[in-house]
């Protein structure tokens, strides 16, 4: 697992001194990347736009990446894929601060890892599904049903509270 910290700063003071309107392109592609402290992506691929202009420096990201999730139905580990698609701006000054309060360091060099860390959490689904059919698990045996769709019990356990209510249906 690469847990590079430098992977995703981008270090964007050259283009300070360009022109309004100027900008530049930086690629990302990375078989696994830790975004600390909880976040493991795998097969990260993007790219980020940087450009230039009066009030600070606007990023554009996209990014698509996968982590390693479970299925609510049949609990099947899967890749689950993530895509991100952001637009932020780094600020030169306090008074040019957007709502996302994001400022340009000094230093010239932004790290984007807590943005992609924000927004692929926010892109992770509550009830992940390894497929749109998952079938799930028998509620008898537990066993995984898209496995083994033919799947059943020949006789059906009745639970004995419930027999005398049987009994009724047969007679009635």
């Amino acid at each position: 697992m690469n847990t590079n910290n430098n992977a995703l700063r981008l270090n964007v003071g050259f283009i300070l001194p360009l022109s309004v309107g100027s900008s530049r392109e930086f690629l990302f592609e990375y078989e696994q990347l830790q975004v600390a402290p909880d976040l493991d992506l795998n097969d990260i691929t993007g790219t980020a736009r940087v450009t230039r202009t009066p009030q600070g420096l606007l990023l554009q990201l996209k990014m698509r990446a996968t982590i390693s999730a479970e299925c609510v139905r049949c609990l099947s580990e899967f890749e689950q894929p993530l895509q991100i698609d952001l637009t932020e701006l780094y600020a030169f000054s306090d008074r040019s601060v957007s709502d996302s309060g994001l400022i340009l360091p000094e230093s010239g060099v932004i790290n984007l890892a807590p943005l992609v860390r924000e927004y692929m959490l926010l892109e992770v689904p509550i009830n992940p599904l390894c497929r749109l059919d998952c079938k799930g698990l028998c509620p008898v045996c537990g066993e995984n049903l898209n496995e083994n769709p033919e799947h059943n019990h020949a006789e059906e356990a009745i639970d004995p509270r419930l027999a005398v209510l049987k009994n009724l249906k047969e007679e009635g």
